[in-house]
Protein backbone atom coordinates (compact mmCIF):
# COMPACT_ATOMS: atom_id res chain seq x y z
CA UNK A 1 0.00 0.00 0.00
CA UNK A 2 2.06 3.13 -1.28
CA UNK A 3 0.08 5.55 0.86
CA UNK A 4 0.35 3.72 4.13
CA UNK A 5 2.72 3.95 6.99
CA UNK A 6 6.26 1.58 7.20
CA UNK A 7 4.04 -0.87 9.75
CA UNK A 8 1.33 -1.39 7.97
CA UNK A 9 3.09 -2.68 4.83
CA UNK A 10 5.75 -4.74 7.41
CA UNK A 11 2.20 -5.91 8.95
CA UNK A 12 1.08 -7.19 5.35
CA UNK A 13 4.54 -8.52 4.42
CA UNK A 14 4.42 -11.14 7.04
CA UNK A 15 0.79 -11.55 6.78
CA UNK A 16 0.29 -15.48 6.97
CA UNK A 17 3.76 -16.03 6.17
CA UNK A 18 4.26 -19.95 7.17
CA UNK A 19 8.50 -19.26 6.65
CA UNK A 20 7.52 -17.12 10.03
CA UNK A 21 6.23 -20.11 11.86
CA UNK A 22 8.09 -21.20 15.18
CA UNK A 23 7.93 -24.08 17.58
CA UNK A 24 7.07 -21.96 20.34
CA UNK A 25 3.51 -21.80 18.48
CA UNK A 26 3.55 -25.86 19.94
CA UNK A 27 3.48 -25.40 24.11
CA UNK A 28 1.45 -22.54 23.97
CA UNK A 29 -1.04 -24.40 22.22
CA UNK A 30 -0.61 -27.03 25.00
CA UNK A 31 -1.33 -24.08 27.07
CA UNK A 32 -4.70 -23.04 26.22
CA UNK A 33 -5.87 -26.66 25.61
CA UNK A 34 -4.75 -27.70 29.46
CA UNK A 35 -6.56 -24.52 30.71
CA UNK A 36 -10.09 -25.84 28.85
CA UNK A 37 -9.63 -29.21 30.08
CA UNK A 38 -9.19 -28.42 33.68
CA UNK A 39 -12.07 -26.53 33.49
CA UNK A 40 -14.11 -29.12 31.50
CA UNK A 41 -13.06 -31.67 33.87
CA UNK A 42 -14.22 -29.77 36.55
CA UNK A 43 -17.50 -29.14 34.65
CA UNK A 44 -16.92 -25.19 35.47
CA UNK A 45 -19.47 -24.58 32.31
CA UNK A 46 -19.51 -21.10 33.67
CA UNK A 47 -15.79 -19.98 33.17
CA UNK A 48 -15.84 -21.96 29.77
CA UNK A 49 -18.43 -20.94 27.87
CA UNK A 50 -17.48 -17.24 29.42
CA UNK A 51 -13.59 -17.88 27.62
CA UNK A 52 -15.62 -18.63 24.74
CA UNK A 53 -17.14 -15.42 24.93
CA UNK A 54 -14.35 -13.66 25.32
CA UNK A 55 -12.73 -15.31 22.37
CA UNK A 56 -15.38 -14.96 20.19
CA UNK A 57 -15.64 -10.79 20.67
CA UNK A 58 -12.32 -10.37 19.86
CA UNK A 59 -12.20 -12.21 16.90
CA UNK A 60 -15.21 -10.11 16.00
CA UNK A 61 -12.95 -7.06 16.96
CA UNK A 62 -10.12 -8.31 14.56
CA UNK A 63 -12.07 -8.77 11.74
CA UNK A 64 -13.44 -4.99 12.04
CA UNK A 65 -10.07 -3.72 12.41
CA UNK A 66 -8.95 -5.60 9.43
CA UNK A 67 -11.44 -4.30 7.57
CA UNK A 68 -10.87 -0.63 8.50
CA UNK A 69 -7.34 -1.45 6.73
CA UNK A 70 -9.03 -2.73 3.97
CA UNK A 71 -11.23 0.52 2.93
CA UNK A 72 -9.04 3.29 4.15
CA UNK A 73 -5.54 1.86 2.25
CA UNK A 74 -3.62 2.83 5.24
CA UNK A 75 -3.80 1.53 8.76
CA UNK A 76 -6.12 -0.79 10.57
CA UNK A 77 -7.05 0.70 14.09
CA UNK A 78 -4.15 -1.46 16.15
CA UNK A 79 -1.14 -3.00 13.97
CA UNK A 80 0.98 -6.04 15.24
CA UNK A 81 4.29 -6.03 13.83
CA UNK A 82 8.30 -8.54 15.26
CA UNK A 83 8.74 -11.74 15.34
CA UNK A 84 5.61 -13.90 15.50
CA UNK A 85 5.03 -17.19 15.13
CA UNK A 86 2.16 -16.27 12.68
CA UNK A 87 0.69 -13.42 11.68
CA UNK A 88 -2.53 -14.23 11.47
CA UNK A 89 -4.19 -10.64 10.39
CA UNK A 90 -3.06 -6.91 10.98
CA UNK A 91 -3.50 -6.86 14.17
CA UNK A 92 -3.48 -10.15 15.56
CA UNK A 93 -0.77 -12.68 16.18
CA UNK A 94 -1.12 -16.94 16.63
CA UNK A 95 0.40 -15.69 20.63
CA UNK A 96 -2.21 -13.10 21.23
CA UNK A 97 -4.41 -14.98 20.03
CA UNK A 98 -3.91 -18.10 22.33
CA UNK A 99 -3.08 -15.27 25.48
CA UNK A 100 -7.23 -14.11 24.74
CA UNK A 101 -8.15 -17.77 24.37
CA UNK A 102 -8.05 -17.88 28.32
CA UNK A 103 -8.12 -14.21 29.09
CA UNK A 104 -11.77 -14.62 29.69
CA UNK A 105 -11.26 -17.65 32.04
CA UNK A 106 -8.37 -15.99 33.90
CA UNK A 107 -11.19 -13.06 34.38
CA UNK A 108 -13.92 -14.79 35.53
CA UNK A 109 -11.48 -16.83 38.11
CA UNK A 110 -11.72 -13.40 40.03
CA UNK A 111 -14.97 -13.18 41.10
CA UNK A 112 -16.76 -13.58 43.98
CA UNK A 113 -19.10 -16.00 44.40
CA UNK A 114 -21.83 -13.43 45.26
CA UNK A 115 -22.61 -11.70 41.58
CA UNK A 116 -24.33 -8.73 43.52
CA UNK A 117 -21.60 -8.00 46.04
CA UNK A 118 -20.44 -4.35 45.94
CA UNK A 119 -17.29 -2.83 46.54
CA UNK A 120 -16.82 0.49 47.38
CA UNK A 121 -20.68 0.40 46.85
CA UNK A 122 -19.54 -0.45 43.10
CA UNK A 123 -21.33 -3.58 41.73
CA UNK A 124 -18.39 -6.17 41.50
CA UNK A 125 -18.61 -7.48 38.06
CA UNK A 126 -18.48 -4.03 36.48
CA UNK A 127 -15.27 -2.85 38.58
CA UNK A 128 -13.75 -5.83 37.64
CA UNK A 129 -14.39 -5.01 33.95
CA UNK A 130 -13.13 -1.45 34.16
CA UNK A 131 -10.24 -2.53 36.13
CA UNK A 132 -8.96 -5.50 33.85
CA UNK A 133 -9.77 -3.02 30.98
CA UNK A 134 -7.66 -0.34 32.13
CA UNK A 135 -5.03 -3.14 32.88
CA UNK A 136 -4.98 -4.51 29.25
CA UNK A 137 -4.81 -0.64 27.82
CA UNK A 138 -2.06 0.12 30.52
CA UNK A 139 0.24 -3.35 28.81
CA UNK A 140 -0.80 -2.24 25.23
CA UNK A 141 0.89 1.28 25.84
CA UNK A 142 4.06 -1.05 26.88
CA UNK A 143 4.21 -2.73 23.65
CA UNK A 144 3.46 0.48 22.11
CA UNK A 145 6.86 1.58 23.65
CA UNK A 146 8.67 -1.38 21.99
CA UNK A 147 7.62 -0.82 18.70
CA UNK A 148 5.76 -3.49 17.56
CA UNK A 149 2.51 -2.83 18.78
CA UNK A 150 1.13 0.44 16.41
CA UNK A 151 -1.66 3.00 16.73
CA UNK A 152 -2.30 5.05 13.33
CA UNK A 153 -6.03 6.86 13.84
CA UNK A 154 -6.01 10.36 16.36
CA UNK A 155 -9.14 8.86 17.83
CA UNK A 156 -7.52 5.28 19.02
CA UNK A 157 -3.94 5.88 20.60
CA UNK A 158 -2.02 6.86 23.86
CA UNK A 159 -3.35 10.11 23.88
CA UNK A 160 -7.12 9.14 23.48
CA UNK A 161 -7.05 5.92 25.66
CA UNK A 162 -11.19 6.02 26.30
CA UNK A 163 -11.88 3.95 23.17
CA UNK A 164 -9.53 1.61 23.85
CA UNK A 165 -10.98 0.82 27.06
CA UNK A 166 -14.09 0.61 26.37
CA UNK A 167 -14.51 -1.28 22.93
CA UNK A 168 -10.70 -2.60 22.44
CA UNK A 169 -11.36 -4.36 25.84
CA UNK A 170 -14.29 -3.67 27.44
CA UNK A 171 -16.84 -5.59 25.36
CA UNK A 172 -14.79 -8.59 25.59
CA UNK A 173 -14.67 -8.58 29.52
CA UNK A 174 -18.66 -7.57 29.42
CA UNK A 175 -19.32 -10.28 27.48
CA UNK A 176 -17.06 -12.74 29.89
CA UNK A 177 -19.17 -11.65 33.05
CA UNK A 178 -22.52 -11.69 31.14
CA UNK A 179 -22.13 -15.19 30.15
CA UNK A 180 -20.80 -16.46 33.11
CA UNK A 181 -23.56 -14.96 34.95
CA UNK A 182 -26.51 -16.03 32.74
CA UNK A 183 -28.75 -18.06 35.28
CA UNK A 184 -29.31 -21.44 33.29
CA UNK A 185 -26.65 -23.66 31.28
CA UNK A 186 -28.90 -23.31 28.30
CA UNK A 187 -28.41 -19.42 27.77
CA UNK A 188 -25.03 -19.80 28.44
CA UNK A 189 -24.40 -21.86 25.32
CA UNK A 190 -26.86 -19.58 23.09
CA UNK A 191 -25.40 -16.67 23.83
CA UNK A 192 -21.54 -18.06 23.40
CA UNK A 193 -22.86 -19.82 20.53
CA UNK A 194 -24.46 -16.47 18.97
CA UNK A 195 -21.28 -14.70 19.46
CA UNK A 196 -18.78 -17.43 18.51
CA UNK A 197 -21.13 -17.79 15.32
CA UNK A 198 -21.02 -14.14 14.01
CA UNK A 199 -17.49 -14.65 14.76
CA UNK A 200 -17.09 -17.64 12.45
CA UNK A 201 -19.29 -16.00 9.74
CA UNK A 202 -17.38 -12.82 9.52
CA UNK A 203 -14.32 -14.43 8.82
CA UNK A 204 -15.76 -17.01 6.50
CA UNK A 205 -17.88 -14.42 4.66
CA UNK A 206 -15.38 -11.41 4.75
CA UNK A 207 -12.24 -13.96 4.65
CA UNK A 208 -12.44 -16.85 1.70
CA UNK A 209 -15.61 -15.32 -0.32
CA UNK A 210 -15.10 -12.00 -0.41
CA UNK A 211 -11.02 -12.36 -0.22
CA UNK A 212 -10.96 -8.56 1.81
CA UNK A 213 -8.93 -10.40 5.35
Amino acid sequence: MPDAPAFTNEALRILRDPTMFSWTAIPLFGIVVYVYAVEIEKRNWSTTLAGLAFWSVDWINEVVNTLVLRFSGKAAIWTTTGHTSFQILPGLTLEIAFLFAIAGIIFTKQFPKDPKLRVLGIPNRWLLVVGYSCFSVFVELLLHRTGSFHWYWPWWNEHNPWLIVVFGYGTFYAAAAWVHDLPTLGAKLRVTGALAGTAVAAIVVFGPVLGWL
